[in-house]
């Protein structure tokens, strides 16, 4: 096994953490941010875009987990390395996203969040 497919399998499963909000919202019908956007990751792109968009992302997972080297599900390092990519990438993206959603911060009553409009 060679250095590159660890790599591969850490931004593998980068691409596959990815997939979830874009495919998520899109198939929903929501728009939401896409480096498509404009500007590119602040605004919202359409439901179409996004489907899109974490398509390409759950295809370039694939590649780079299914189609370089020989990943195995029972092999304990090819797992922790791809979970490692899904991992560092999810809390990168509930930083990047909650900047937009309220996520960032948990809500209290006092303070309006778009969930909860509160009294304000």
């Amino acid at each position: 096994m060679h250095w590159y497919h660890y790599v591969a399998y850490f931004f593998g499963g980068a691409f596959l953490a990815n997939t979830l909000p874009h495919l998520g919202n899109g198939i929903s019908g929501r728009a939401f941010q896409s480096p498509f956007a404009s500007p590119p990751g602040v605004g919202l792109s359409s439901s179409r875009v996004n489907v899109l968009w974490g398509f390409f992302n759950l295809a370039a997972g694939y590649v780079l987990v299914c189609r370089v080297g020989t990943f195995d599900l029972r092999n304990t390092l090819h797992v922790l390395v791809l979970g490692a990519g899904i991992l560092i990438m999810s809390l990168m993206l509930a930083h990047a996203f909650g900047r937009f959603h309220g996520g960032c911060e948990p809500a209290s009553p006092m303070r309006p969040t778009p969930a909860n409009p509160g009294r304000l």
